[in-house]
């Protein structure tokens, strides 16, 4: 047996009962990991858009350079206490909540193709908040949405992946989800919805044929969807090579991406001192992060991100192997390749390895809808992350241990004012 084949064995959901863990690892360590690489990626995202914003903001908000930065900072601090609520709640509220949380998605979804739709670059996934003047994303919260639902359909007792019938409604609402996205022309959105779906029924056990079916199906709809586009068409001819010599055209925002990452070398021109920032990089602080972040931090600086959610990867991935709830298991799997895969696919976009999809690098790019379903979904892990054996007692352990401290320290102090 492989080792691909041995870890998929251990990770699926009828592996034997010892995967309850009695290994002699932290019991909380899981919750660490996720929380901490969380916690990290949020900071270092914070300082590159404020860096990376600022020469927009000055020429879209009348001379303002934080603009940017202090909105980017709103959603950050709307989504960290989502992510605190969402890390107390119990397994089972997120079990009752699965079903409405996936067709509510759906109907917020379905909200683009009315007069509340907004298109964005050619894309119609937007809703216009009444009242608010705030766009807001609803396929970001989608996919927590499908996610949960996923982890409810094939997580349950008695499924049998083996057979057809029952297969065949995830992947109905799986296809619904990304039928809905892709009908507001959001391509890249819809890529990881399917990453996802592929994800939560890897680790349960799906038939691999199923896999190699799908991916058929699904090359040849890409390819449809391509043509159907001519600026999807350019862009992929540009990706190949075969788009011809054209800077300013559909490379552009490649190219300068590369160059970005050029001009870094090993330890960067310096924070704040990014030269393709100043209207050279298009969408610099959202989709091509990656590049000012190499810029000016330079090769260590993009190495520390990634090995942030290699870190975050393997709290999920612990956690995925340690529970012993199904719910949970399909659930981490599915979020886990939603995060991770999508920071994978923007990597490889800024680095030339995949044509542009459109897709943000999360915790770290700019956007409000994209950060506060992050956090949200992470903060679910972080819950899951508290329910995994021997971790609630761990943290209780540690909670109890950072109050005596403080009660010390605290004893001190007052002793110390007295004297």
């Amino acid at each position: 047996m492989t080792t691909l084949q041995e870890a998929r064995r251990r990770l699926q959901l009828h592996a034997p009962a010892t995967r309850i863990a009695t290994t002699a690892d932290p019991g909380a360590l899981s919750y660490y990991l996720v929380g901490g690489a969380t916690l990290l990626l949020l900071v270092i995202g914070v300082v590159m858009v404020l860096s990376a914003s600022t020469i927009t903001s000055i020429r879209l908000n009348d001379g303002n350079p934080y603009a940017n930065f202090l909105s980017q900072g709103q959603f950050v601090l709307i989504g960290l206490p989502i992510l605190v609520l969402a890390s107390r709640l119990p397994v089972a509220a997120y079990r009752g909540l699965a079903w409405p949380a996936f067709l509510g998605s759906l109907i917020l979804q379905a909200l683009v193709f009315t007069p509340l739709g907004v298109t964005v670059g050619g894309n119609r996934n937007w809703i216009e908040v009444p009242g608010l003047g705030q766009n807001l994303q609803p396929s970001e919260f989608m996919k927590i949405g499908l996610a949960l639902w996923l982890g409810l359909m094939i997580g349950r007792r008695g499924v049998d992946l083996d057979d057809w019938r029952q297969v065949l409604p995830v992947l109905a609402g799986g296809g619904a989800a990304v039928g809905l996205v892709m009908a507001g022309n959001d391509m890249g959105t819809a890529l990881v919805l399917v990453m996802l779906v592929a994800g939560a029924l890897f680790i349960a056990g799906l038939p691999v044929w199923w896999f190699g079916a799908g991916g058929l199906v699904g090359v040849v709809g890409v390819l449809a969807l391509i043509v159907a586009y001519p600026s999807r068409v350019r862009r992929i001819m540009h990706f190949l090579g075969m788009g011809g010599d054209d800077p300013t055209g559909t490379g552009y925002q490649s190219d300068h991406g590369l160059w970005g990452l050029g001009t870094g070398g090993i330890t960067g021109v310096g924070l704040g001192a990014s030269r393709e920032k100043w209207a050279y990089l298009p969408e610099a602080h959202n989709d091509f992060i990656f590049a000012i972040l190499g810029e000016e931090l330079g090769l260590l600086g993009t190495l520390l991100v990634l090995v942030l959610f290699g870190v975050l990867a393997f709290g999920l991935l612990r956690m995925m192997r340690r529970h012993p709830d199904p719910f949970v298991t399909v659930t981490t799997a599915a979020v886990t390749c939603w995060i991770i895969g999508q920071a994978l696919v923007n990597i490889g976009v800024v680095i030339g390895l995949l044509p542009v999809m459109g897709l943000p690098l999360p915790l770290v790019s700019a956007g409000g809808s994209a950060m506060i379903s992050t956090l949200l979904a992470l903060g679910i892990m972080l819950a899951f992350a508290r329910s995994e054996p021997g971790a609630r007692a761990a943290l209780s352990v540690s909670s109890s241990a950072v109050r005596r401290s403080l009660a010390v320290v605290g004893g001190r102090l007052r002793g110390g004012s007295r004297g």
